[in-house]
């Protein structure tokens, strides 16, 4: 959808004519609607930066912060352009332009969220998943809905939230099946590009396949792990996944 502006002839056409034309024809007319060469996501960190980098904080800044959130931009994501810009433009400047960008990203508590997602899947959340914590980057929780016949668990990573790799091995038989019931989750296997997963994605995991997968950085996520029966089936527990290569993913 193109851009379209008219705050420069609301305000000024009367008194500077020209600058509103420029404002409004040029500026968003043009050079913001130029998404072949940067998405309005990216113009939108870019002009953000930069206001807040000149320590302007005034109803233009508010206005290209809700725009930010309009394209896309995450509260998880402001928040590190901030902090990475504070180092360069200033503390002062950040903790004013964290004020406003507070305001704007309605700050939600933990709870709220949850409650939300909770009521996106007919299963429990469950309790936090403290026996298996060390095995995560981030909270999880496990509610067992089977553990006769077939192992079926309830799991739900908090946004940015994944378990490390991986393997689950077995002599016969054995591996691991993911239904995906709430929430934007991820799934890789080793060796392949990232998988986006999403209610109703269903993953076959065979036995041994080193894998991971967990939360994408701005969404809770659920799905049911069900552990498909096998001779000698166990786990292994390898490292965790990289922190550059998962905050590259969406």
């Amino acid at each position: 959808m193109a851009i379209r502006q008219t705050a420069g002839r609301d305000a000024l056409e009367c008194f500077a004519p020209k600058f509103a034309e420029l404002n409004d024809d040029v500026l968003f007319g043009q050079v913001w609607n130029r998404t072949d060469k940067l998405s309005l996501r990216d113009r939108s960190l870019v002009t953000v930066t930069a206001l807040m980098a000149q320590g302007l904080t005034d109803a233009s800044f508010r206005y290209h912060l809700t725009t930010a959130k309009q394209n896309g931009v995450t509260r998880n994501e402001i928040v590190e352009v901030l902090t990475q810009a504070a180092f360069y433009a200033g503390w002062p400047k950040a903790w004013a332009a964290f004020r406003m960008a507070k305001e704007v990203w309605t700050e939600e508590t933990d709870g709220d969220a949850r409650s939300r997602h909770a009521a996106s899947t007919i299963f429990p959340i469950g309790a936090p998943n403290v026996g298996y914590a060390q095995y995560f980057s981030g909270r999880s929780y496990l509610a067992p809905l089977s553990v006769q016949q077939v192992g079926i668990f309830h799991v739900t990573f908090e946004p940015g939230c994944r378990n490390h790799w991986h393997i689950h091995h077995a002599s016969e038989g054995g591996g691991q099946l993911l239904l995906c019931v709430a929430g934007r989750g991820w799934y890789q296997a080793w060796g392949e590009p990232a998988r986006l997963l999403t209610p109703g994605d269903v993953v076959n995991i065979p036995a041994g396949v080193k894998h991971w997968h967990g939360a994408a950085k701005d969404s809770w996520f659920s799905h049911l792990a069900v552990e498909v029966p096998g001779t000698d089936t166990r786990n292994e527990w390898l490292e965790a996944v990289d922190g550059v290569a998962y905050a590259a993913l969406g």
